[in-house]
């Protein structure tokens, strides 16, 4: 009996063993970190720097990130090491990782607060934003995002909001004010349909109180019409008459020929289909 347990606990530190060896083997064999060593072992930054623009150029961004990552790790301080922080941040942009590319362009702004580029670091961080509630659906049919939560176009907003402050001069700017344009029509229009919502609910005052919101704190968007009219049927239902009637008058007086720009511009069968099944309301 004790000859097989010996024999049984010479097998069990035998098998231990060997797993130790595999592991062993597999800590020193050649994996895929230590074959890219290999691969950039005399690359030089000028290198690096092209062959990550290429990859980029391809579309290739998780090659251009890790291109871009292994430049930095090896060469810290290099002359270009600011602008390897931009492309980093750039590339992850591109490979739809927004938290990323902004946690990098972050990064950038704070190690580089002088750099000529920084705004263009604000600028990535309003794009990354801006692009945030774009997703698989959006590229295929013409939704309406402004019935989608505004949380991530606020901060779009804010960001290209502080590049104006901080660059009014930037050659961003143009861009970044028509992108603040729809940010805001979408964000006055959402609250037109949560006023609406409030409507269909009966709770009158609170659809005046986001009604109200549009007319006064978006008041050049093109969902002031809209706001005028939820305005209009709430203050009528709540039988506040003169209210209502100076409503109309200003909406009559401002929009004789209706809403300016439609509701859906270029309404499509695909945005009639959307609101009918109404998957965002």
């Amino acid at each position: 009996m004790r000859l097989i347990f010996i024999k049984i606990l010479f097998i069990c530190c035998l098998g231990l063993s060997l797993q130790g060896c595999g592991t062993l083997k597999e800590l020193f064999s050649s994996d895929s970190s230590s074959s890219d060593e290999d691969e950039y072992a005399d690359w030089n930054a000028e290198k690096f720097r092209e062959q990550a623009k290429t990859a980029v150029d391809a579309g290739n961004y998780e090659k251009a990130i890790k291109l871009y990552e292994a430049l930095e790790s090896r060469y810290p301080f290099g002359e270009d090491s600011a602008q390897t922080q931009l492309d980093i941040a750039y590339a992850y942009f591109k490979n739809n990782d927004p938290d990323s590319a902004s946690a990098a362009a972050d990064r950038f702004i704070k190690m580089n607060p002088r750099n000529p580029a920084v705004d263009y670091a604000y600028y990535l961080k309003g794009l990354v934003n801006y692009n945030r509630g774009i997703g698989f659906i959006d590229r295929f049919l013409p939704t309406d995002t402004s019935q989608r939560d505004p949380g991530t176009a606020r901060d779009a907003l804010k960001n290209f909001e502080e590049l104006i402050r901080r660059y009014p001069h930037s050659k961003y700017i143009p861009d970044a004010r028509q992108r603040m344009i729809a940010l805001k029509n979408n964000l006055a229009m959402h609250e037109v349909h949560i006023a609406r919502y409030y409507m269909k609910r009966k709770a009158y005052v609170a659809a005046v109180n986001r009604a109200s919101t549009v007319i006064e704190k978006y008041q050049r968007t093109t969902a002031v019409p809209y706001a005028l009219q939820v305005l209009q049927e709430a203050y009528t239902k709540l039988e506040m008459i003169e209210l209502a009637k100076d409503t109309k008058r200003v909406y009559d007086l401002n929009y004789p020929n209706g809403p300016p720009v439609p509701e859906h511009v270029n309404s499509t069968l695909s945005h009639k289909v959307w609101d009918f099944i109404g998957l965002e309301k």
